[in-house]
């Protein structure tokens, strides 16, 4: 018995001496919210918004996602309704700096966004970067080729050159946000300067790139994945990510299409 006690302190000497099994590192975690709408939640619990329209009507919990969604960042590529979105009361609640280009963020300053969250620290312009949440991000800003004004009617406004942003998030993938765009030769150069794990991409057609342009777009970028998006939402965006698929397969682009839910989280 005593021979039986001392082998069991052994071994539980033995086990207490083990290093503890590291836990998990913390995930990206990438949440579509409907047309270009995109949260993305950093490993070190950081949250980014891009486009922050979720009052789109393909989200079901858009009311309740602009009350209550938390925000660091806030991301615009373009003067648009549909890609301004929510981001004034969502900024005027969560204090989340803007990132935009000079005059796009002057311009939505100047229809209420919280001035003091908008300043040389994350504005820019094409071909800049932008260090973010203390080094937890860098913000590459990107040409795209569509029109931006901020506000409708005689109160419109210039919201500058419309563009996109290229997100490299410290110890987690890459995005491409194509903001709304028709295929052009220099993508291939954002591709070249980053190597992009997911394009999110424009595939509505009318307003931006249909499915073949897309299709063309991604061969040029050479992601990893893509990620439709800015379809669907009216009957005019009639492009889908079957026929994306289609066109990929036709124009020889490699990336993987990945579908995503409606407000469901995906870890990446």
């Amino acid at each position: 018995m005593k021979l039986l006690t001392i082998g069991l302190l052994a071994l539980t000497t033995i086990a207490a001496a083990q290093p503890a099994k590291p836990p998990a590192p913390a995930k990206t975690t990438l949440t579509w919210y409907g047309h270009a709408a995109f949260r993305i939640e950093t490993p070190t619990g950081k949250t980014i918004l891009v486009d922050p329209w979720f009052g789109n009507p393909k989200n079901p919990t858009a009311k309740d996602d602009v009350k209550s969604i938390k925000a660091d960042l806030i991301l615009v590529t373009h003067g648009h309704g549909d890609h301004i979105g929510d981001a004034l009361e969502i900024g005027a609640r969560t204090k989340a700096k803007l990132v935009a280009t000079a005059d796009l963020g002057k311009a939505i300053v100047a229809s209420g966004y919280p001035k003091d969250l908008f300043a040389m620290e994350t504005g820019g312009n094409f071909g800049g970067t932008v260090s973010a949440l203390d080094g937890d991000v860098m913000i590459t800003f990107v040409p795209a080729v569509h029109s931006s004004t901020v506000g409708d009617g005689p109160k419109a406004t210039p919201g500058g050159n419309p563009g996109g942003f290229v997100i490299a998030v410290k110890n987690g993938p890459t995005f491409y946000h194509t903001g709304d765009t028709d295929v052009f030769g220099d993508m291939a150069q954002i591709g070249k300067f980053a190597r992009i794990d997911y394009m999110l991409a424009c595939i509505g057609g009318h307003y931006t790139m249909d499915p073949v342009r897309a299709a063309e777009a991604v061969r040029l970028v050479k992601p990893k994945q893509v990620v439709p998006m800015h379809y669907g939402t009216f009957p005019a965006l009639k492009g889908t990510p079957a026929e994306l698929a289609a066109a990929m397969k036709k124009a020889g682009a490699r990336a993987k299409i990945l579908n995503l839910e409606i407000g469901k989280p995906l870890a990446l």
